[in-house]
């Protein structure tokens, strides 16, 4: 075990929590919390409503404590990554030596976009580093699914626990996690045949396409965003994959989801659409995607490469016909 250093050391502490009760939720949050204000270090909590009161009842009433929103914050992981630097970015120009954050990622997203945010949690380990940053993300383990669990241990360097903070073992170098092959779960749409296949579509084809079936219930300004962000993903792998390029759509009045895959290898920076891309090596169309679509993901099987884009809400409830 490691003690609880006075101010955060410059570079990020990554920690996981596993909880199952209240009780030990409050005994890992409040002395960290608590430690960071004794250091006068800006201290923020992150929790959905009901778990941001319990910590609030648990700290004085004087504790000076930001609550970030989660439902704000949680939107898009590389959305959620450029504010938080441009928040700790701030502080540290304002003098800030030390920023401590309890937080969680929101259940909702966990049961219906886990893949992305588990890129998310491995990502941050190096979008953060050059800030002298302690955060705590809190896991429900009776809620949790085994393998969001599985994946939060080799994201995570630490895991704090009412007894301390340790070294974890089983953690994965985020450019490691981040490069290996995953499997995706299919949407529940996908289960049934797509309503357009293109081989090799350049992107005006492939707008065109995403553009004849938007006759949904998706404002204009959602539908006008998959288009931009599917012909981004078109061109990249028609420049930068290996032919041949398949595009599948499918649709419903609630949501389109597309996928675009080729035989190659994907991108070669295991950050891509998440952190801004480098102008000289590609990968401006997945950060350009990864800021304005509702979810996606991107995975590496035998066959090679797929980007699967989401608009509108592929997990509400719709009657059956």
């Amino acid at each position: 075990m490691t003690a609880e250093p006075e101010t955060a050391p410059r570079g990020y502490d990554h920690a996981a929590v596993h909880y199952r009760s209240d009780a030990e939720l409050l005994a890992v949050a409040v002395p960290f919390l608590e430690g960071g204000l004794t250091a006068g270090e800006p201290t923020m909590v992150s929790l959905e409503p009901a778990r941001a009161e319990l910590v609030r009842g648990a700290l004085p009433a004087s504790a000076d404590v930001r609550y970030l929103t989660t439902d704000e914050l949680y939107v898009r992981p590389a959305a959620a990554i450029k504010s938080y630097r441009t928040m700790m970015a701030g502080l540290v120009a304002g003098g800030a030596t030390g920023i401590r954050i309890f937080g969680e990622i929101p259940r909702a997203v966990i049961d219906t976009s886990w893949d992305w945010w588990a890129r998310y949690e491995a990502a941050v380990n190096h979008a953060y580093d050059e800030f002298p940053l302690r955060s705590m993300c809190a896991y429900d383990t009776r809620t949790t699914p085994r393998h969001v669990l599985d994946d939060v241990a080799r994201t995570h360097p630490f895991v704090a626990t009412p007894g301390g903070r340790h070294g974890n073992a089983g953690y994965v170098d985020p450019p490691a996690f981040l490069a290996g092959p995953r499997p995706v779960a299919p949407l529940p749409i996908q289960h049934t045949a797509p309503l357009v296949v293109l081989a090799d579509p350049r992107p005006a084809v492939a707008r065109r396409a995403v553009l004849d079936l938007g006759k949904t219930d998706l404002p204009v300004a959602e539908l006008d965003d998959l288009v931009l962000a599917v012909s981004e993903i078109v061109d990249n792998a028609l420049r930068h994959g290996r032919a041949p390029v398949e595009l599948r759509i499918w649709a419903d009045p609630d949501h389109l989801v597309v996928t675009v895959h080729d035989t190659g290898e994907g991108p070669g920076d295991p950050f891509a659409g998440l952190l801004p891309a480098d102008r000289r090596i590609g990968g401006r169309g997945l950060w350009i995607a990864h800021q304005i679509c509702s979810q996606v993901a991107l995975y590496r099987d035998e066959t090679g490469f797929t980007a699967r884009l989401v608009a509108g809400d592929p997990w509400r409830h719709r009657p059956a016909d």
